[in-house]
């Protein structure tokens, strides 16, 4: 028999007795997410520009998904809204997997930041150039679906759904859409957060797609989607001549929808689960 002595339990060890799956520990969660934002902030620009524009198509291709569903009325209420939310998550699958910078799940770097890693300057530099390079990409995107003839489809079902959605997201009063946009990115983030620690493929789409189904269900903001969903019923409107039941479905639209939108992900990305999960498992913890 032999005598060696037995290795301690590693965190993992004891993580993975304590769940019960092969996944990263909470605890570990933290520490790669806050690694992962130090990388992310000091991308080189050129990387991250790209990297965002590629995000913004991304959500702006689960969005598309989600108006077809949304289209169509002979679903009931709840089929609509929960099998819009599941086909929405291409969005974030495709950030995650294949690899793109997007602005709601980067208010994630605040835990980086809040324990001094990254600077302030850092921070705003990548939320900055990331939020404009997905514009970029979502709104380039939008262009390009609306002259494809996506929109005409069903009898021009499609495109007055994005019309019908856009109205309502541009007339939306600044506080409703500021709390909207807390709650999304919260679960945004959340689906973020689970996704890091999974080991697989399978492991991060199951992690992704409950959280971003549900905010969609709900029917709360996110931002990046806004900035595909608004500028294709804008493009929409004046190709198609729609002079009616559309009239905040304008740029003064998009941004009065945008500026409490963006503020409300921050808060619910970078507060409700950055900050308080940095206070859990960083603060005062040595590397």
């Amino acid at each position: 028999m032999s005598t060696s002595p037995v290795p301690p339990r590693t965190e993992t060890a004891a993580a993975a007795a304590l769940y019960g799956f092969d996944a990263f520990s909470p605890q570990e969660i933290s520490e790669r997410i806050e690694r992962i934002g130090v990388t992310k902030a000091r991308l080189p620009m050129h990387r991250m520009a790209m990297l965002g524009a590629l995000a913004g198509g991304f959500i702006g291709f689960g969005a598309l998904y989600f108006m077809i569903v949304a289209s169509d009325p002979s679903m009931g209420f709840a089929a609509r809204r929960v099998l819009g939310g599941v086909v929405f998550s291409l969005g974030l699958l495709l950030v995650v997997v294949a690899g793109a910078e997007l602005f709601t799940g980067n208010n994630l770097l605040v835990m980086a930041w809040a324990d001094g890693r990254i600077g302030t300057a850092e921070l705003l530099r990548n939320w900055g150039v990331v939020l404009l390079a997905n514009a970029a990409g979502a709104i380039g995107l939008a262009l390009l679906v609306v002259l494809s003839g996506h929109l005409a489809m069903n009898d021009s079902a499609v495109g007055a759904a994005y019309l019908r959605v856009a109205e309502a997201k541009a007339s939306m009063p600044f506080a409703r859409a500021f709390v909207s946009g807390i709650l999304c990115n919260a679960l945004v983030c959340l689906a973020v957060w689970m996704a890091t620690a999974g080991r697989s493929v399978i492991d991060k789409a199951i992690a992704i797609v409950f959280p971003v189904s549900a905010f969609v269900a709900a029917g709360f903001e996110h931002s990046v989607a806004n900035l595909f969903i608004i500028p294709a019923a804008i493009v929409y409107k004046w190709m198609a001549g729609v002079t009616a039941g559309a009239d905040h479905v304008t740029i003064a639209g998009l941004v009065a929808n945008l500026v409490p939108v963006v503020l409300g992900n921050i808060v619910g990305g970078g507060v409700f689960v950055a900050l308080i999960y940095h206070v859990i498992y960083r603060r005062g913890r040595s590397e």
